[in-house]
């Protein structure tokens, strides 16, 4: 079985029963963000974690060893890590010694529950793509989170996936989906996809208490908070970017965990770079308010 190795403080906070939110690593790789926003990101995350109370646990694989809470050091190794690790592959990249692996949702999802932590922030969550009824390409986040007693705070998902049959998905798996003072499902840049939340909440202890609440020991709880309006990216813009993006996959003959690096890149380019100050604003405010829950179920 999964034990992490907790820095020191990430440990006593634990130990004396504080608030902890865990961080994934991809987002603050070349992966997730080029150099130096993921550089910025990471430290944005961690310190808009601290200032609500709780304390940040970065996520990685470091010489074969899985670890929640990272050193200065261990820290720029990731944000040079090229190598990611889904829940899938945690096992692998202990056995064969991986130096650097970057962890996703689901690795991070599950290093979390091992941990005793309860509280995970992330950017977006991956999902059921589009033309997944002839690829089958459904990403490992929503299996994690349907498997792993841990609140997921994010901006919805991915803007470039199949968002209704993402929901459909979640339903199915019993995973309780919020949105966090909003109506709407978000879609990462945009605060609304167009679908209806199936639960608005507005208070930090009721997220706290639909995970205490839950029918099943093992599901998760997914919250959604939209990006701050002074953030959005239009989404009549950003539609348009999306399609072009996914042709351009299609054509390059992308595929399965290669596809979301590759569109986020070609948004990049095709905003003119407006998708970066958009993602580092989502992923702070994410964070503040993984850090908010992880202080109300603290006490």
């Amino acid at each position: 079985m999964i034990e992490p190795i907790l820095s020191d403080d990430v440990a006593q906070a634990l130990a004396e029963h504080r608030a902890v939110v865990a961080l994934e690593s991809t987002i603050f790789s070349n992966l997730g963000l080029p150099a130096p926003a993921n550089a910025d990101a990471l430290e944005l995350c961690k310190q808009a974690v601290r200032d609500h109370g709780a304390v940040p646990a970065v996520a990685a694989i470091l010489d074969g060893r899985a670890q929640l809470g990272l050193s200065p050091d261990e820290e720029k190794r990731v944000l040079q890590g090229t190598r990611k690790v889904a829940e899938r592959d945690l096992a692998v990249a202990q056995a064969q010694g991986w130096d650097v692996g970057v962890t996703t949702v689901s690795a991070t999802v599950a290093l979390a529950h091992a941990a005793g932590i309860s509280v995970f922030a992330t950017g977006g969550i991956g999902g059921v793509h589009r033309g997944s009824e002839l690829s089958g390409d459904v990403s490992a986040d929503l299996d994690a989170i349907a498997n792993h007693p841990v609140i997921t705070v994010c901006a919805g998902a991915k803007a470039f996936l199949d968002l209704p049959r993402t929901l459909e998905y979640l339903e199915t798996a019993g995973v309780p989906v919020l949105g966090w003072q909003h109506d709407w499902f978000p879609a990462f840049y945009t605060r609304s996809s167009g679908l209806p939340v199936p639960h608005r909440v507005d208070d930090e202890r009721v997220v706290c208490d639909v995970l205490r609440f839950r029918a099943r020991p093992a599901t998760g709880v997914l919250l959604t908070v939209p990006i701050p309006v002074d953030d959005e990216i239009p989404a009549a813009r950003i539609d348009a970017v999306l399609t072009a993006a996914l042709e351009a996959s299609a054509r390059a003959g992308v595929v399965g965990p290669a596809v979301t690096p590759y569109v986020l890149a070609r948004i990049e380019k095709e905003t003119d770079g407006q998708s970066i100050p958009a993602n580092l604003a989502l992923a702070r405010n994410n964070a503040a308010v993984a850090a908010r829950i992880a202080v109300a179920l603290a006490e």
